[in-house]
């Protein structure tokens, strides 16, 4: 008879000592997994975090700039536009003035619109021309009471001059006591009288005598040149109510490049490898109707000069819609037949 199965007394002091070496592996192993986990949870939610931060991070940064620069504050101080809206204000300002819609120039406004003057012209003169400017009173230009009884006409002349650079010196003075006899002066006070400044003098004169008199035409002449005056109110009358009209002896010619030759242009570059001017009436004489010296006199202070005047104006006019009227006429030479002008 086979008996219950038995176990030695060292067989069950094994199994007593492998039950307790496993109880503590099993409470490890137990308490790694509950570590795992954590570790993991805690991973876990830094990465969604982590997530959530990018997203907005990367919100804000399409939503704001990375570097505020002086363009972007001027935006938000509503500054950006101001020199543009100056200009728009300037200009409809100059509109005002002449069409009579602001007080002090309401009377001079309506005692035009009966007889409004057909030109302005300027001769340029400088403090060394005193001989030239009495000759010119003898001859085409009147003087004295003859002067007047042209403005009722509708044509006002006037040597064009600008201020010495020592202000109020002999030259000035002479300048002012020869004006108080003959009233036929057009001062320009802003304006430096000096060869290197012509090209800005151009400015200076459209700009006052826009200011000073509302007339059809503006005519700039040098003072080397003898004009048919009654000839050439024919040829202002024929054409008076036309806009935009830049009137003259059209040319264009090479640019000189090289510095101290006559006629040097320092901006030479800028006219192309060709190096010759852009079509424009020659500085002897040309003539510009109102609207056209007005944008002169509002954008005076950006529009850029070149060494000469009459370049100067031929490149301004460049920007603006302007009829170019190129006429023979106005070609002043030695020739006087069939000439409006001629050199003197």
């Amino acid at each position: 008879m086979e008996g219950l199965p038995t176990t030695t007394k060292g067989e069950r002091r094994w199994r007593s000592k492998n039950m307790q070496t496993s109880s503590p592996s099993l409470v490890m192993a137990f308490f790694s997994c509950v570590a795992w986990l954590y570790v993991a949870g805690r991973l876990w939610q830094d990465a969604e975090n982590r997530k959530m931060l990018s997203d907005l991070l990367k919100k804000n940064l399409e939503q704001r700039p990375k570097v505020l620069t002086v363009e972007d504050k001027l935006m938000v101080l509503g500054c950006k536009d101001l020199d543009k809206r100056i200009a728009e204000a300037e200009m409809a300002l100059t509109l005002a003035k002449s069409q009579g819609y602001l007080k002090n120039h309401l009377r001079q406004s309506e005692s035009f619109s009966e007889k409004k003057l057909l030109a302005v012209i300027g001769v340029y003169t400088g403090f060394g021309s005193y001989l030239m400017r009495q000759t010119f009173r003898g001859s085409w230009m009147p003087r004295g009471d003859g002067l007047k009884k042209l403005e009722e006409r509708g044509i006002v002349i006037r040597f064009v001059i600008g201020r010495s650079a020592n202000r109020g010196d002999s030259l000035d003075r002479n300048i002012d006591e020869e004006n108080s006899k003959t009233k036929d002066f057009l001062i320009l006070e802003g304006h430096e009288e000096a060869q290197e400044e012509l090209p800005k003098k151009v400015k200076f004169f459209f700009s006052t005598a826009v200011q000073n008199w509302d007339a059809e035409f503006y005519v700039k002449v040098e003072d080397k040149i003898d004009i048919d005056l009654e000839g050439l109110i024919g040829f202002l009358e024929h054409r008076r109510g036309q806009d935009s009209a830049y009137i003259g002896c059209m040319k264009s010619g090479e640019v000189f490049s090289e510095a101290g030759k006559d006629w040097y242009e320092p901006d030479w570059w800028k006219f192309g490898d060709e190096k010759s001017y852009f079509r424009h009436a020659s500085g002897s004489l040309f003539i510009l109707s109102k609207n056209l010296v007005q944008y002169i006199s509002v954008n005076s202070a950006s529009l850029k000069t070149y060494a000469f005047d009459d370049t100067s104006v031929g490149s301004w006019m460049m920007g603006v819609q302007a009829t170019y009227i190129d006429d023979n006429r106005l070609c002043c030479s030695s020739i006087r037949q069939d000439k409006l002008c001629s050199l003197a």
